[in-house]
């Protein structure tokens, strides 16, 4: 028996899951063209989404240091504020603004996701470390550097999302966040590849959160703040194996006590490609309506359909949605609506708002347009149904539909034409159309929170790449500080 325990407690090498990824982080330039464009997109994308939540008094009150008054060094600055905070409290907040408002990046697969919360980490710690090495009179970081940090974040929380579900077992997909967090923050710390290793094992061991905060009848605002909380926590975690602090070589597959054995039913990850630049080059835009990504198409339906439906809502009869099966799973809801955050996880919510209002906008989930009886009727007369041909292209890697058909039907026998939309406007397959739409809402969310010159200048610098890519992070952060 002392013979079996001595062999037992050998420690193993780490985990080819982490190591893969830390092989990644540290030795791959990206050298895609299309990715860092993208990311650059992405970057102004989200931080107009920040920008817009500011607007809301429940994102704001949990903003600043967590002691007022508390003073930091070389302090990250949080956009659209007058916040200097240390990079740990800077990522949470910085991410709760990006995620407040559910307007930011979507990545679909057999997880879901939103690799720009990843933003807070990088933004929170990068501006930290720029101020910090020009005050030691050394260079900083640049945003050219950002991107590449942002395509790498994408791409692990990504690629991990492509084949294992998390959400099938109960847990949230912010912990991706935090994975790829940790592994690019470590990085951003000087880490070299076992030191990233140890961050991702701390990433996987930390308790993570559970998916109770999305459902109902427990859906609030918890979901907008907790990437913001995991990107904060993947900052401290780098920060600590940074100081010294030992990893879990075998945290995923120890016996009993790994995670495969006790968060993941036993089962080890698949993955479908390895790591490269995939994910950002793919990643799913919510340009014109803040709703969850699996409605996109279905809301684009809802405002073609506006107009011939528009004076006639007491006349429908019946309101057919057909959909994906994930979004049967996760939107599709029946029953009282007690907040915004369970509104806009609402799939007949979010196709009843354009179809009576012909519009969908973050403020249609608060209680004043709520109240509206009509919306709820309309609820009523909904059926919802999956397609499977919907299924398999969203679940296609060529293809990454995300489709949804509305057909409304009339008391009278007459109805609307079958509106389908396989391809929403942030798709990969409709940049054309959509890059316009996406720096026009940009420069509208600059405008809500800065004076017209001050927004112009923002935005001007953001449509040059290369200027862009040479602006040290702590400069283009000042630009956004009132």
């Amino acid at each position: 028996m002392s013979a079996h325990i001595a062999d037992a407690n050998v420690r193993p090498d780490p985990d080819q899951e982490l190591v893969a990824i830390a092989d990644y982080v540290c030795n791959t330039e990206i050298d895609s063209a299309e990715a860092i464009t993208t990311a650059r997109h992405c970057l102004m994308d989200s931080l107009g989404c920040a920008m817009l939540a500011l607007q809301y008094p429940e994102c704001t009150k949990h903003l600043g240091a967590i002691v007022p008054g508390t003073t930091v060094p070389n302090g990250s600055r949080v956009p659209g504020t007058a916040f200097q905070l240390d990079p740990v409290k800077a990522a949470w907040d910085i991410g709760a603004m990006v995620r407040w408002l559910d307007f930011n990046d979507t990545w679909l697969a057999a997880e879901w996701g939103h690799p720009s919360d990843n933003l807070g980490a990088i933004l929170g710690l990068g501006d930290y470390l720029s101020r910090k090495a020009v005050a030691d009179g050394a260079a900083p970081l640049t945003v050219g550097d950002v991107l590449q940090y942002m395509v790498k974040a994408h791409e692990i929380q990504g690629v991990l999302a492509l084949e294992n579900s998390f959400n099938r077992v109960g847990l949230d997909h912010v912990l991706l966040v935090k994975v790829a967090s940790a592994a690019v923050s470590a990085l951003m710390l000087g880490a070299d590849r076992d030191q990233v290793i140890d961050t991702l094992s701390q990433a996987w061991v930390d308790g993570q959160s559970l998916r109770t905060y999305r459902h109902a009848p427990n859906t609030g605002s918890r979901k907008s703040w907790a990437a913001g909380d995991a990107s904060s926590r993947a900052v401290r975690l780098a920060m600590m194996v940074d100081r010294g602090e030992m990893g879990l070589p075998s945290v995923l597959s120890a016996p009993t006590w790994g995670f495969y054995d006790v968060l993941f039913k036993g089962n080890k990850f698949a993955f479908q490609r390895d790591y490269g630049s995939y994910v950002m080059e793919n990643i799913l835009f919510k340009i014109s309506f803040p709703a969850e990504f699996h409605a996109q198409t279905a809301v684009e339906c809802a405002m073609r359909l506006h107009d011939q439906v528009k004076d006639r809502i007491d006349e429908i009869e019946r309101i057919e949605l057909i959909t994906q099966e994930s979004a049967i799973r996760i939107i599709s809801k029946d029953g009282p609506l007690y907040n915004p955050a369970d509104r806009d996880h609402c799939l007949q919510y979010m196709v009843a708002v354009p179809l009576i209002h012909g519009r969908l906008t973050a403020a249609d989930y608060e209680d004043g347009v709520a109240a509206d009886p009509r919306i709820d009727a309309l609820r009523e007369k909904m059926v919802v149904r999956e397609d499977p041909r919907y299924t398999a292209e969203y679940l296609d890697p060529e293809k990454r539909s995300i489709a949804n058909a509305v057909q409304v039907f009339f008391k009278d026998g007459s109805s609307t034409e079958l509106v389908e939309v396989e391809y929403p406007i942030g798709h990969r397959r409709r940049r054309a159309e959509g890059i316009p739409v996406l720096e026009a809402k940009f420069l509208a969310a600059l405008k809500t929170r800065f004076p017209k010159g001050q927004a112009q200048r923002i935005y001007d610098l953001c449509e040059d790449e290369q200027q862009l890519m040479q602006t040290p992070v702590h400069q283009f952060m000042d630009l956004f500080m009132i």
